[in-house]
């Protein structure tokens, strides 16, 4: 989804080095990772720090797209620090996670929604986005979505098209082949129909039924999963330390 604004797409492609490196997709992927585990459950000394590194990096990323793309002319100026290409990035992850979260772990309740999408919009001052700009509700997100789908910015390119093949297709990626196949499937069938057919990524009813049945199997088998393997040590640290909290409290 981030990959189908243009500006995103060729920043990243421009200035990540994930497909030049030996395993470099897998070491994006825990950059990633831990940047995002530390804004999540570090609190606020192990957030900034986290955010620091982000906007070190972020500031570093500019430049200009060589061709037009989409609906940007040649010589279109981007930045990663442009609040509007963070603010699709974060709509697209956020948006994202709730879907994944409730086709493999469990329906959430509108409330419970709602407030994942504020407690997300906390890294706005963190991230240099002018406060209220990012999505506090899911009324706030769909619209947000909807507008962006619906207008003429988001579209998939032939740049986004080869990053894509290069994460859904890693090199060096014979050893983990199930995983991928599993997570490819999951991928293609959350994209809005809009983007999926933009990637050119096949749909149909064979595969919608497969994405059901893995999630099914998921769902029902997480719960026997260990603590340790099942939750990050990171959310469980953060939720050895709430509860340490609240009998604190109580005492």
């Amino acid at each position: 989804m981030q990959f189908a604004h243009p500006l995103v797409a060729r920043a990243v492609a421009e200035h990540s080095a994930f497909r030049a490196e030996a395993f470099g997709g897998w070491r994006r992927l825990h950059r990633t990772l831990g940047a995002m585990l530390a804004l999540t459950f570090g609190g606020p000394e192990a957030a900034q720090r986290a955010a620091d590194r982000i906007n070190a990096i972020h500031e570093r990323i500019n430049g200009q797209l060589p061709r037009a793309e989409g609906v940007f002319a040649e010589g279109t100026r981007y930045s990663a620090c442009d609040p509007a290409l963070l603010g699709w990035v974060h709509a697209t992850l956020v948006d994202s996670f709730l879907r994944a979260y409730e086709l493999y772990v469990r329906p959430l309740s509108p409330a419970e929604r709602d407030t994942y999408c504020a407690e997300s919009a906390g890294i706005e001052s963190l991230l240099h986005i002018s406060a209220g700009s990012l999505p506090r509700t899911t009324m706030e997100l769909d619209a947000y979505m909807g507008t962006r789908l619906g207008g003429d910015e988001i579209r998939v390119t032939d740049t986004a098209r080869e990053l894509a093949r290069e994460i859904l297709f890693p090199p060096t990626s014979v050893p983990v082949w199930p995983a991928l196949v599993v997570l490819r499937l999951a991928t293609v069938g959350l994209l809005p129909p809009t983007l999926r057919e933009g990637y050119g990524f096949p749909w149909d009813a064979r595969r919608a039924a497969a994405l059901s049945a893995s999630a099914f199997a998921i769902r029902h088998l997480l719960p026997a999963v260990p603590a340790p393997l099942r939750h990050w040590s990171a959310a469980r640290a953060a939720l050895r330390q709430r509860q340490a909290g609240r009998a604190s409290r109580c005492a």
